[in-house]
């Protein structure tokens, strides 16, 4: 399932990612640190997303209060919501 999140407070705008039974392939987020985010999408991708949430929650960017990786932890609980539905 395709899945689009429009990401708030960050330098991204928006994260773009499939879920197949709870694995996340295809990440792509738009706007923010190229390299660094491309590493995020090539990290996270194939593996279970129950399994990165914990680990990239709640990481700040400076003195924000989010980030690119606590962004996307949101948008795959968001995700993972809409599928158990």
């Amino acid at each position: 399932m395709d899945f689009k999140y429009k990401t708030r407070g960050t330098c991204a705008r928006e994260i773009k990612f499939e879920l197949e039974d709870g694995i996340v392939k295809n990440v792509s987020f738009f706007g923010g640190c190229n390299g660094n985010l491309k590493g995020i999408a090539a990290l996270v991708e194939g593996k279970k997303a129950e399994e990165i949430i914990p680990l990239i929650k709640g990481i700040k960017c400076g003195f924000k209060p989010t980030s690119c990786p606590d962004q996307l932890a949101l948008a795959l609980t968001e995700a993972l919501n809409e599928q158990n539905k």
